[in-house]
């Protein structure tokens, strides 16, 4: 089935904003942007989650989103988080998105004041009505706070701008109900789920192991598209180890920074109330990378 917002099926990774010495690494940040093109990745989020975006300025979010669209420079597609807990903060970040030549927008659900449906409903709705920029909703309880419920993601799904959704409440029933009653895009939002979300008619991941590891990813989401159901169960289980420690070892991005340490792929500086891994867990995500076969440095 056709839906709404195929131009962000396949691999989104959820980028990590580099720091050095407290500030935005934006030469680092290029580079990252340069490997994503190099290892085939599909389109670029940046300043969400796994970006650290609660941590940075207002300025800083809209220059981290105009470096990345400006590195991209047309070769790859960019997503960058706007959401927010205020609409008209929302509004002006989505704006400022679409000024910079951003493909789409990732808008999680406003956290904290926990709105009810309506609230949700009118709230997107405001954004969708200030902006042309095609829209993927973000529904993440874990971090807000509360769900958005498939029976308002289904009217929001009627404005023609509001394209996909990425779905990380973990439930497989939400999921496919939203699937029955809508033509949103349906984007994982968990990596570890992103093949049974693609079994019941998702079209790809917005991806954290994604930045370590975009092209084992890729190859799970473009085997499944193709119809190679083994071929994708296969990559599955290899990665399913690794995402389950990137995603549960401590709190995102805590874990994917510290791989990307041992990498030598960045400094792992987090912001606070970001904070590193202890001795203990930097050894125990060592062994998952090493076991994966990954080289982590000593």
């Amino acid at each position: 089935m056709t839906t709404k917002g195929e131009m962000f099926a396949g691999l989104t990774v959820a980028m990590i904003t580099p720091f050095k010495d407290g500030e935005v690494d934006y030469d680092g940040l290029k580079q990252l942007v340069d490997w994503h093109v190099g290892q085939g990745t599909d389109c670029l989020a940046p300043v969400g989650t796994t970006g650290e975006a609660p941590t940075l300025s207002h300025d800083e979010h809209e220059r981290v989103i105009a470096a990345v669209v400006d590195a991209a420079a047309g070769r790859i597609k960019v997503m960058p988080g706007t959401g927010s807990n205020s609409t008209r903060e929302a509004i002006r970040l989505t704006r400022f998105a679409q000024k910079a030549g951003a493909h789409g927008a990732l808008m999680v659900g406003p956290y904290y004041n926990k709105p009810t449906q309506e609230g949700y409903y009118r709230h997107f709705m405001a954004v969708a009505e200030a902006v042309d920029l095609p829209i993927v909703l973000y529904n993440i309880p874990g971090r807000t706070g509360s769900n958005m419920l498939p029976e308002t993601l289904a009217r929001l799904a009627e404005a023609s701008n509001i394209v996909a959704v990425k779905e990380a409440t973990g439930s497989l029933d939400q999921a496919s109900q939203i699937a029955s009653l809508c033509k949103l895009t349906i984007l994982s939002g968990d990596d570890s789920l992103t093949l049974p979300l693609m079994s019941i008619g998702g079209k790809g991941v917005i991806s954290v192991v994604g930045n370590i590891v975009p092209r084992d990813m890729k190859a799970l989401v473009t085997a499944f598209a193709a119809g190679k159901v083994r071929e994708a169960q296969e990559w599955h289980y290899k990665l399913f180890p690794l995402c389950r420690d990137l995603l549960g070892m401590a709190t995102n991005p805590i874990p994917i920074k510290t791989a990307m340490k041992l990498l030598g792929r960045d400094s792992g500086e987090l912001r606070l109330p970001m904070c590193p891994l202890d001795g203990a867990g930097e050894g125990r995500l060592k062994k998952s990378l090493t076991d994966y076969g990954l080289k982590a440095q000593a």
